[in-house]
């Protein structure tokens, strides 16, 4: 398949690309490098040097001829969509308003979108899956969800059929070494780690260390990036395939504490890794864990690299 990369030199991004490559598709990039980065660009794929908000360009772009897309093209610091809303929605939303209107015109009728499980907002029961209530507690998560109904109903109306992939927590890095481009700003307690263990933080800030888990200290689903490659392919495909949409949860199902994750990283970096206890932030639940049987059943997929230890180590390669 031809398949168009929205937001493909991103850290999930050029991973999805990678994966699309190894599976012998053709991808071509639209990125305007404002996160994603250059290093992540590869031979074997075009390149377009594009904004969603651009119209001219994604239409021009689009008419290349494309069987499919994939957009990752939004932003995601759920803090900072709190603090700056308005940003959020031009590119969340309105950028996403853009592609669709150009898919439309272009006769694209087939995209895999990257969504978030913070659509769902405090867990009210664990494993989360796709059936539970549909609550975000932050904006970023509000213009995900938006984003997912609008999607919904360029489906019903304009015959835009998508894969709505609710994200949890994304780690690690390719085993291969392939992808140098380490994120812009992380907020990710994973990439805060190895900033730390690198020498360019002071230390890392635990959010609290008496919740209500094993060793106080909050409970997360990761993620290894590559596992969440492989499961855009499978999306992709089934989607072509069967020429219906669907929605479905990636995560490992199992659940890593932060503890858990500081105590792995000093272990495979060697490094002291100082970290400090601090305040819990508002809205944080205990736990989250994903239930992701319908991924499996739908798809196929299973993850392969998301234990703790694969998560550290693929990571701590490009940050030493």
């Amino acid at each position: 398949m031809k398949v168009l990369v929205i937001g493909g030199a991103g850290y999930i991004g050029s991973h999805v690309t990678r994966a699309l490559l190894d599976g012998g598709h053709a991808a071509t990039v639209y990125d305007n490098l404002s996160s994603g980065r250059k290093e992540n660009l590869f031979d074997d794929a075009k390149f377009v040097h594009g904004d969603i908000m651009d119209v001219a360009a994604l239409s021009d772009t689009m008419s290349y001829g494309f069987d499919a897309m994939i957009h990752l093209a939004a932003f995601k610091a759920a803090g900072e969509s709190m603090t700056y809303p308005e940003k959020y929605s031009v590119n969340n939303i309105s950028g996403t308003i853009n592609i669709l209107n150009c898919a439309s015109a272009a006769g694209l009728r087939a995209m895999v979108f990257s969504s978030s499980a913070a659509v769902y907002g405090d867990p009210q029961y664990l494993p989360l899956d796709e059936n539970h209530p549909l609550n975000p507690e932050n904006y970023y998560g509000f213009t995900k969800l938006e984003m997912e109904r609008i999607l919904g109903w360029y489906d019903k109306l304009n015959g835009i059929r998508c894969a709505s992939l609710r994200y949890f927590n994304a780690a690690g890095y390719d085993a291969a070494g392939r992808i140098s481009g380490l994120e812009k700003n992380p907020a990710n307690l994973l990439p805060i780690i190895m900033e730390t263990a690198a020498g360019t933080r002071e230390h890392l800030e635990i959010f609290g260390d008496d919740w209500d888990t094993p060793d106080g200290t909050c409970i997360r689903d990761y993620i290894h990036v590559s596992d969440l490659a492989d499961a855009h392919v499978l999306a992709l495909e089934h989607l072509i395939k069967t020429g219906s949409s669907f929605t479905v949860n990636l995560g490992s199902e199992n659940g890593i504490s932060v503890k858990e994750m500081l105590e792995t990283a000093r272990e495979v970096t060697g490094r002291p890794i100082p970290s400090i206890i601090a305040g819990r932030r508002a809205g944080d639940p205990a736990r989250v864990i994903a239930s992701s049987a319908k991924a499996h059943e739908l798809l196929g997929w299973k993850t392969k690299c998301s234990d703790v230890r694969t998560l550290v180590e693929s990571t701590w390669r490009l940050y030493k």
